[in-house]
């Protein structure tokens, strides 16, 4: 075993016995494989495309497959058979069609041709001999950005296939993916080729989310500022955590007049803030925190809890039999739930005491999503340009438990009374609660929404860079950005893309990148590693 595809890797270099996040070997292998069975389905899929033939199923697929590979999605070994053999028949189907439409019928690459071993176990070796290290002559920068292009590809596929399950697809997108894929397949690309790729791999994922904002907003509305409790109502409880709009709407509707209270956990949060969800009179509030406390806020939480696309760890015993996954998101032993159906949720959730009492707690504000913070842009505006907002923080990204990210909360402690802070994702659970007051009845603490939502906090960048007639990089905005896996890596190479320089990073900068490739980083774009929050401050704002 071998994967440094996260921020919390082993020693900062790679797990090799276990991963941190609790993937077993045997899985960490099975994903390898997967991953090199979709290589060879891309390989196929670009001869495709060379003759007008592209498979919306095989397009589906391609982005489920990678997705499932993220960090804290499936730890299910079984599913992962069961994906490998699907993939090797969506590649032979397409190659009958590529090959009717007078494409090439054979490939010089093995991957096009793999036909996985008749067991579990044979499927394992094979894995073990695709892993990121299969070649240990590869020159080291190159395998450094040959990963950071699949880490990339795995961002970009998950928010496709968000976009895809509200029904919005575009098939430049889907010929990117197998395009970029099948080139990390060929020996002859160099360092220049991956550069440019993994740029790209930025500039599409930019069409992705817009895609996927178009579904939510279009499905849900805009969002819109909304107060949240963070207390407990009386009654029946479930508990939705993950990304997924459609599944809590589901829920939400299947739920409706069953005397059950939802409350979103970890990045479900902002959904409070969209007008056709929070309609329903039983979508409560907001319970717990980061995906990373999970296990301790699952343990306390009285009700059935359900996990939407990512960020599962390892049950605990106390909660295994009343924690349901869905979609891509699994577990070996948890209940998965398909077809849109929660039935087996509420269910438990009915036979559970819920919340005996009404619980008082803090509330917290969401919904300032591009719609409703460029609606009060012409305030933004009058306020620097009278002074009274002298800079924008955009403190936002991927929470962890890996020592170093109090930082976050430190930063924003200490951000001037003059300052506002924009956030998005689930490291705002740093600070998410703490009352920074206002500036002229501009908050000073924004919620944008969840990573999902970059493409908001894109759109305003570049709105307020319009109307002061300069460049992103000469506002007074600066990011200060955490990660923690490859959503995160997609949206850096977004912004790389974009042009944006002094990103600052951390906890920790990747360690699937080599020194070289920092270095061009650093040269190119200024990115630099997080210091002290008194430090990047001064040397911030001067």
């Amino acid at each position: 075993m071998f994967c440094f595809q996260c921020e919390q890797t082993a020693k900062g270099e790679g797990c090799t016995k276990i991963g941190v996040c609790g993937k077993q070997p045997e899985t960490a292998a099975l994903q390898d494989l997967l991953i090199h069975a979709v290589k060879g389905l891309s390989l196929v899929a670009v001869e495709g495309r060379k003759v007008g033939v592209s498979d919306d199923a095989v397009n589906r697929f391609t982005c489920e497959a990678i997705f499932s590979t993220l960090t804290n999605v499936d730890f299910d070994s079984e599913r992962f058979v069961t994906l490998i053999r699907d993939c090797v028949a969506h590649r032979e189907a397409l190659k009958k069609k590529v090959a009717a439409a007078g494409g090439a019928a054979s490939f010089s690459d093995a991957a096009a041709d793999f036909t996985p071993a008749g067991t579990t176990a044979e499927m394992i070796a094979e894995g073990e001999k695709v892993g990121i290290k299969a070649d240990p002559d590869m020159n080291p920068d190159l395998l450094s950005l040959r990963e950071l292009l699949v880490y990339g590809l795995k961002g970009l596929a998950a928010y496709a296939d968000h976009a895809a399950i509200l029904g919005q697809q575009d098939e430049a997108v889907f010929a990117f993916i197998h395009e970029a894929m099948a080139a990390t397949l060929n020996k002859s690309v160099g360092v220049d080729e991956y550069v440019g790729l993994a740029l790209k791999c930025g500039e599409v994922n930019i069409r992705a989310m817009e895609l996927l904002d178009a579904g939510n907003t279009g499905t849900y509305g805009h969002p819109v500022p909304t107060k949240v409790p963070l207390g407990a109502r009386k009654g029946k409880a479930i508990l939705i955590s993950g990304h997924d709009l459609k599944d809590l709407d589901t829920l939400l509707k299947q739920t409706a007049g069953k005397g059950i209270n939802i409350y979103t956990h970890g990045e479900m949060l902002p959904c409070h803030g969209y007008p056709e969800l929070k309609k329903h009179p039983h979508f409560y509030g907001h319970y717990g925190t980061a995906w990373q406390n999970q296990a301790r806020e699952f343990d306390a939480f009285p009700g059935a809890i359900l996990m939407t696309t990512n960020c599962i760890q390892k049950p605990r015993e106390s909660y295994n039999d009343r924690i349901f996954t869905t979609g891509l998101v699994g577990w070996p032993g948890v209940t998965h739930v398909t077809n849109d159906d929660f039935t087996p949720v509420i269910e438990k959730a009915l036979a559970m005491d819920g919340f005996t009492e009404d619980v008082e707690g803090k509330s917290v504000m969401v919904g300032f999503g591009r719609n409703a913070v460029l609606g009060v842009a012409p305030q933004v505006i009058e306020a620097v340009k009278n002074k009274a907002i002298r800079h924008f923080f955009l403190v936002g990204g991927c929470d962890g438990a890996k020592p170093g990210r109090n930082y976050y909360t430190e930063f924003v402690e200490k951000v001037p009374e003059d300052c506002v802070v924009l956030t998005l994702a689930c490291g705002k659970f740093r600070f998410f609660d703490k009352d920074l007051g206002n500036i002229g009845g501009i908050p000073r603490l924004l919620d944008v929404g969840q990573c999902n939502d970059a493409y908001s906090a894109v759109r305003i960048a570049q709105a307020l860079a319009d109307a002061f007639g300069v460049g992103v990089n000469d506002l007074p905005l600066s990011m200060i950005l955490s990660w923690y896996e490859q959503k995160a890596c997609v949206i850096l190479l977004s912004l790389l893309h974009l042009g944006i320089k002094d990103i600052r990073l951390g906890p920790s900068l990747p360690a699937f990148i080599s020194p070289n490739v920092l270095n061009v980083l650093v040269e190119n774009f200024n990115i630099m590693p997080i210091g002290t929050p008194e430090g990047d401050l001064k040397a911030i704002l001067g």
